[in-house]
């Protein structure tokens, strides 16, 4: 008689979330050097960096922002993206030069691919460019947004959809870019200038979750009540709100999406467990049928 296969069941799998980390001027340097102390006891299988690793695109800031990163891929794999704070917009503005100029510095320290992907035991992670600096796909009638938007072009999203669907079954499914997809409640400001159609197209990529910043206030949320988003905080001086700095531990399991937040405390230097929010999970490559304009919730 052949005895009955036993299941093994599906390990979760986690992620360390950082956004605008900002190295210059306005970066918090024991913010920084605490999480470096703490990642490690959270045992994270993969840590993702959704942009902004400087603040004007400058060596030193960079070199920092590489120092830093090399530290933390002792304890996990790392991902970053740039962001816009990344993008040497003023060297080839409207793309008058190319695209090379906007992201030589960048490159030189972070390596030549804008985007990247992860894949390590447990989950598939997606990189997608989102900063273009001073372009066309990035304009609106605000000129306060000039450099700052970004735009989500539909071939990152196709290519994520592509890599996700040749993704290993049960495994977290998770993208990484720069700008928030859902609005900050304090800005209520989205950071896409074609916000309603990047949120159609990275509902088709069947992601588990998007990890983002750029609003400098930490979010859970979802779009349309499909896909989570977990936003990320800032490690400045200049969070929104002048409220307490926050990163995010993201964690997939078979069923659900968890964002756990973790707070600075700033009078014990010290960053504590905070808000937590649950979300359904997706099966597996299930399709995913966009219902028109769809919201943020």
């Amino acid at each position: 008689m052949t005895p009955a296969a036993v299941s093994t069941p599906k390990k979760d799998f986690s992620i360390v979330h950082l956004s605008d980390v900002h190295f210059g001027v306005d970066a918090d340097l024991i913010q920084l050097e605490q999480i470096e102390d703490y990642v490690p006891g959270l045992r994270p299988d993969a840590i993702a960096i959704s942009g902004d690793l400087s603040q004007r695109a400058r060596h030193g800031e960079f070199m920092a922002a590489h120092a830093f990163i090399r530290r933390l891929a002792r304890v996990a794999p790392v991902l970053v993206v740039p962001g816009n704070h990344d993008v040497q917009w003023w060297a080839s503005p409207f793309g008058l030069r190319g695209a090379t100029p906007l992201y030589r510095k960048y490159r030189r320290y972070f390596g030549e691919n804008l985007t990247p992907v992860l894949e390590v035991p447990g989950g598939v992670i997606v990189g997608l460019l989102s900063s273009y600096g001073v372009s066309a796909g990035s304009l609106t009638w605000n000129l306060r947004d000039i450099a700052v938007k970004g735009h989500l072009p539909k071939p990152e999203t196709d290519r994520a959809r592509e890599i996700f669907a040749h993704s290993p079954a049960g495994a977290a499914r998770i993208i990484v870019m720069h700008h928030n997809v859902i609005p900050g409640k304090i800005s209520e400001r989205h950071g896409l200038s074609n916000w309603r159609s990047a949120q159609r197209n990275l509902q088709e990529t069947g992601a588990d979750v998007v990890l983002c910043g750029h609003d400098h206030q930490e979010a859970a949320s979802q779009v349309a009540g499909r896909l989570a988003v977990s936003a990320a905080g800032t490690h400045t001086s200049r969070t929104r709100g002048r409220r307490p700095s926050v990163f995010n531990m993201v964690r997939v399991d078979p069923d659900s999406v968890h964002v756990q937040h973790f707070r600075w405390e700033s009078a014990g230097k010290k960053f504590l467990r905070s808000d937590q929010y649950t979300f359904a999970r997706l099966p597996s490559r299930a399709p995913v049928v966009s219902t028109g304009d769809d919201q943020s919730v």
